[in-house]
């Protein structure tokens, strides 16, 4: 089948009084997020925090599920034997850094990029769908979409979709609506044999840095999906089936609006409780450095090895600094196997806080 390129549609049908409210509403909270963000000294302190919480989101929805304490350990230890799901979504997180590096430096969302993600994801080189017989299916069994079969196809729609992304003159939209058709684009074309749905999470994300709404990917849009796993597949259906694109967009645009308040609070929470531990441990400790800081941010699981790189001391002094720190009530330590682990419980707090509720 073919898929008619997205910039064939009206953009006129998207000026709806529900849909310019949702884009007011996401647009204002996007842009206090964007600010939230810039607060942080040390950006990788949210790349690295934020962006586990969207892979183990987002690889939720596929049930592919691990928990919070697998995932830490997999990032501090990713040589050690973890289980399969862990590993998975650890993939996702570097796959989602490697796009948001690509589309730093290059300012585009190219088709080559969408590869090097997904194979980053699947660990291989299959690239776009060459073979037919790919077929969405409910939970009954029951087919419910057939995607394009022929690999000439896949590469069209794919070309089309790479041109709407990058040419901003070519459809007169909010951004924030063509990320939701993107999407959605996307997963009709459903150009891979695997990875197809946590691929086009992390292109949506991408396409708000690309468009210079985040600086940086710390929207976890797939927390709001994950939580209405349901109405977001029946609506992807709805647009085939019924060409309810209205609805879906709205549905998105709500996802962007609830997961970017979700992050500003987030976010305003590891700011503070930065500031809290900087200060207590500069007021108690004569090795407090802006390096230890955000080392302890950037890893709510820290090591010897990780303090030693970071502060360029040596395995005595780096253990004896932990150790200090853990009576202090800093950190806590945990040996798992024959690695000790000292984590930032503070931080694992806010990281964790949803599974609490």
């Amino acid at each position: 089948m073919s898929i008619p390129p997205l910039h064939t549609l009206s953009p006129a049908r998207f000026e709806t009084p529900a849909i310019l409210r949702r884009v007011t509403t996401a647009s204002r909270q996007l842009a206090e997020l964007k600010g939230a963000a810039a607060t942080i000294p040390h950006q990788g302190i949210l790349i690295n925090t934020l962006a586990l919480q969207e892979a183990k989101d987002s690889s939720a929805i596929e049930n592919i599920v691990t928990t919070h304490d697998e995932l830490f350990r997999d990032s501090a230890s990713p040589d050690e034997t973890h289980s399969p799901a862990t590993k998975e979504v650890a993939r996702y997180g570097r796959a989602l850094r490697v796009g948001f590096e690509r589309v730093r430096d290059s300012g585009l969302l190219l088709n080559q990029d969408i590869l090097r993600i997904q194979a980053e994801l699947e660990q291989n080189d299959a690239g776009f769908r060459k073979l037919p017989g790919t077929t969405l299916r409910a939970s009954d069994g029951q087919v419910v979409y057939t995607p394009p079969q022929s690999y000439d196809e896949i590469v069209g729609g794919m070309s089309d979709l790479e041109r709407f992304m990058n040419d901003d003159a070519l459809f007169d939209a909010d951004p924030l609506v063509k990320m939701a058709l993107i999407h959605h684009q996307f997963e009709t074309i459903h150009p891979f044999y695997d990875g197809n749905g946590r691929t086009g999470r992390i292109l949506s994300v991408l396409y708000l840095v690309r468009q210079g709404l985040l600086t940086i990917p710390v929207l976890y849009l797939s927390r709001s999906i994950v939580r209405t796993k349901a109405d977001y597949y029946r609506l992807l259906q709805a647009v085939r089936d019924h060409d309810a694109w209205e609805e879906w967009v709205v549905y998105m645009l709500t996802a962007v609006e609830e997961t970017a308040r979700d992050a500003i609070e987030t976010t305003h929470l590891i700011r503070e409780t930065l500031l809290d531990v900087k200060h207590r441990i500069r007021e108690r400790h004569a090795f407090y450095s802006q390096d230890l800081i955000n080392n302890l941010f950037t890893h709510p699981y820290t090591k010897i090895e990780f303090i030693q790189r970071d502060l360029g001391v040596s395995r005595v002094t780096a253990t004896k600094y932990l150790s200090q720190l853990v009576d202090g009530g800093f950190l806590s330590k945990r040996k798992i196997g024959r690695t000790n682990y000292y984590v930032n419980t503070a931080l694992y707090g806010i990281l964790t806080r949803d599974a609490m509720r």
